[in-house]
């Protein structure tokens, strides 16, 4: 295993459309994900698609802790691959919140995003996966599949004055908030 360099905010592979895994049980995807769960360990967040690390295929990592999920799954989610995601939204609910990413590191933002997804893909061992979800775990999902289209978190802002360093928001307890209403980011 390998760990992988992190690709940034204006690097070509990050702005083009990821192509679809022909086989999601071949040894090079079981090869990547494993390289991408080591490069996640190492840097650090909840989520990586191979784009962020230099690939141009559509595969997701992901895990929620049990800190930021949902009433109803107090155990957290445990790290899932998502291969071939497909994504829609449920219901006409937009949730704002904060959203960081490794590909624009040391800036956070407030983005809207439909509150509740069901998502559909392929694992590595050949299954299909689908969920419905809400909440971070949906947050995740849809950040980390944005990649695979070439969208990065402040593309999907609609309010650039709530882009803010890290390290200034911690001085301010206004931005220090789990989450932003949504009329104060529309």
């Amino acid at each position: 295993m390998s760990i992988l360099k992190i690709a940034r905010m204006g690097h070509p592979v990050l702005e083009q459309r990821a192509a679809p895994v022909a086989d999601p049980t071949a040894p090079e995807i079981a090869r990547l994900v494993a390289d991408m769960y080591q490069t996640l360990d190492d840097i650090g967040g909840a989520g990586l698609a191979a784009p962020q690390v230099h690939v141009g295929l559509r595969v997701v990592i992901f895990e929620v802790p049990a800190v930021r999920t949902s009433e109803e799954n107090e155990e957290g989610i445990p790290r899932t691959t998502l291969i071939n995601p497909e994504i829609e939204p449920v219901g006409d609910e937009i949730a704002v919140d904060w959203e960081g990413c490794l590909s624009v590191p040391g800036l956070r933002g407030a983005v809207p995003r439909p509150a509740r997804i069901r998502y559909r893909a392929s694992t590595p061992e050949g299954t299909r996966i689908e969920r419905e979800v809400d909440g971070f775990h949906a947050r995740v999902v849809q950040h980390e599949c944005d990649h695979l289209d070439g969208i990065l978190y402040p593309m999907r802002m609609t309010d650039l004055s709530t882009l803010h360093f890290v390290s200034e928001m911690r001085h301010n307890p206004r931005l220090n908030q789990p989450a932003i209403p949504v009329e104060d980011v529309a």
